[in-house]
């Protein structure tokens, strides 16, 4: 029985989700920064860890400079 990678969990069957390789409750597949649920195939993932694609992914490892991710107007050089 594969473990949940979030709470440590046997995952059976009928609560299996399966994303970025690993099996996970319905309920601990949560984006890393903001925890909001995430459905499998529709969230971005970095080094292993699931993210939801906008804000969080956009914002973390988006374009930095002007009107792009981060804060809103920021200039990153």
């Amino acid at each position: 029985m594969p473990l949940c990678p979030t709470c440590g969990k046997e995952v059976y069957f009928a609560e299996r989700v399966s994303s970025l390789g690993k099996d996970w409750h319905r309920g601990c597949l949560r984006c890393t920064k903001c925890n909001k649920t995430l459905t499998p195939g529709g969230h971005a993932e970095r080094k292993g860890q699931p993210y939801c694609h906008k804000p969080c992914y956009a914002a973390e490892f988006g374009p930095k400079g002007f009107g792009h991710g981060g804060i809103t107007e920021s200039h990153k050089y």
